[in-house]
């Protein structure tokens, strides 16, 4: 997994953009002391769009800046990890296909990695309590990462299909 020389200004835009669209809507979550973002739609609609190494690479990097700028440092590497591990399945898993069902396994995988992981993360953080108490608002983020990712998606797709060939 190389990244090609065009695909590094690329990812820097779309890292930028997916951390100003989840800096722009933070949901503070007191029981588990984190916050909720619109982060998803910015590492899906990546990873559908340039596969790896882009999915990964914003997953991992938008993760970790959204935690260092909006006063969370102590999830800072627990997101590297879980978004960039997330990122990188999604993109692995995705097809180049317009068809909206077909991108919701790897949206669904991409979720499940992200719910489980900041579960454990938070447990080890604040205690099993907390880990439990985050499960909800963390499928209610991936959720909505997916009710936009899907159709915005479809629309890119349908006025700029070279933006999904290989």
């Amino acid at each position: 997994m190389n990244f090609k020389q065009r695909q590094i200004p690329v990812i820097a835009i779309l890292t930028a953009l997916t951390v100003s669209l989840s800096m722009l809507f933070i949901i503070p979550v007191p029981a588990t002391k984190g916050f909720v973002t619109l982060c998803e739609v910015g590492i899906y609609t990546t990873a559908i769009i340039l596969k790896n190494p882009g999915g990964l690479a914003v997953g991992a990097l938008s993760g970790l800046l959204i935690d260092l700028l909006s006063g969370y440092p102590e999830w800072y590497l627990f997101s590297l990890l879980i978004h960039g591990t997330q990122g990188f399945v999604v993109a692995y898993l995705t097809r180049n296909d317009e068809q909206p069902r077909r991108l919701l396994m790897p949206l669904l995988c991409g979720s499940v990695i992200m719910v489980v992981g900041y579960c454990l993360a938070t447990s080890w953080l604040f205690g099993w309590t907390a880990g439990i108490a985050s499960i909800f608002s963390n499928i209610v983020q991936n959720g909505f990462g997916i009710l936009v990712t899907v159709p915005l998606v479809k629309q890119l797709y349908r006025v700029r299909p070279q933006l999904f060939s290989e």
